[in-house]
């Protein structure tokens, strides 16, 4: 397997106007300010993305708005996550015919499917495209989880040659690398530091919609400079600001500390709300406290 993608992807916001329709102007913005900050790749539509809010227009647009405005200067991988196979078999060819670099793909989520339906449902989806699929673990959200030895199974299928590990624990890390690490690369998911510590080649981010010249040193210092005492400084210093964009506030938090950085990024669709007041003038302070700017 070529390892193709490395280091840290954002998992972009998708910002709204103030009628709450998707801005695709200041998406573009937005794209090309997370190259020059130093990203080293994008991940629109996925969960800190609202996918399962937008209209397919509206996921059109945005991926296309992506890939364009990135022109190759960093990997764009598409959410093409569906519960019906076919939709996402659908989605990701589509996404390879508007130029993407892959796909990440969540297991459907309403299904709970077998583990054999697991498989076939990422064989298909591999077997339709000529581009890499990122599978996505994350059972809090997916109700669904793809444990190290199920992923063994999964990282057998040509094309499957990546996976976004996004639970709290941290050795599923260690065993998805040796189980199945010949075949799959590993990307942290909630947990950065310490998955670069455990073997991932990489992270997929929420901090970095706000911090991502400081998230992608991180994984630097750890990952290619082996200097794990400047990256567990680097990333105790901000934690804060990591943990801000957790749990239930990933989409709200992500959108409140962007919009005190100077970037217009709306709020979050519904059913989700906006931080209630104590919480956005928290988000304001870290904005204050770490120095954060959004600039065109």
């Amino acid at each position: 397997m070529a390892k193709k993608f490395r280091g840290v992807f954002t998992v972009m916001i998708t910002p709204l106007d103030a009628n709450g329709a998707v801005d695709l102007k200041a998406l573009a913005a937005f794209t090309d300010w997370q190259i020059r900050e130093g990203i080293h790749g994008l991940i629109p539509l996925g969960s800190t993305g609202e996918f399962l809010s937008l209209s397919q227009e509206d996921r059109d647009g945005v991926a296309r708005t992506v890939i364009e405005t990135a022109a190759g200067r960093v990997p764009v991988l598409i959410g093409t996550g569906a519960e019906d196979t076919r939709e996402a078999v659908r989605l990701s060819r589509q996404a390879e015919a508007m130029g993407a670099d892959g796909v990440m793909v969540i297991p459907p989520f309403y299904s709970t499917p077998t583990d054999d339906e697991l498989v076939e449902h990422y064989r298909q989806i591999a077997a339709a495209i000529s581009i890499p699929v990122m599978v996505y673990n994350n059972p809090a959200t997916a109700n669904v989880d793809l444990k190290p030895e199920l992923l063994a199974r999964i990282a057998e299928i040509d094309g499957c040659d990546y996976v976004k590990e996004s639970t709290l624990e941290i050795t599923r890390v260690r065993d998805i690398v040796r189980l199945a690490g010949k075949n799959m690369t590993v990307f942290g998911g909630i947990l950065g530091f310490e998955s670069f510590v455990m073997g991932a080649e990489g992270w997929v981010a929420v901090a970095s919609n706000v911090a991502p010249g400081v998230m992608s040193r991180m994984f630097t210092l750890a990952a290619d400079e082996k200097k794990y005492d400047e990256a567990r400084a680097l990333y105790l210093e901000w934690l804060p600001v990591i943990q801000a964009v957790g749990g239930q506030a990933y989409v709200a938090g992500s959108k409140s500390l962007l919009t005190h950085m100077g970037f217009q990024a709306g709020a979050p669709l519904p059913p989700r709300l906006p931080l209630p007041a104590a919480q956005d003038a928290a988000m304001k302070a870290l904005v204050e406290r770490f120095g954060l700017r959004f600039s065109v």
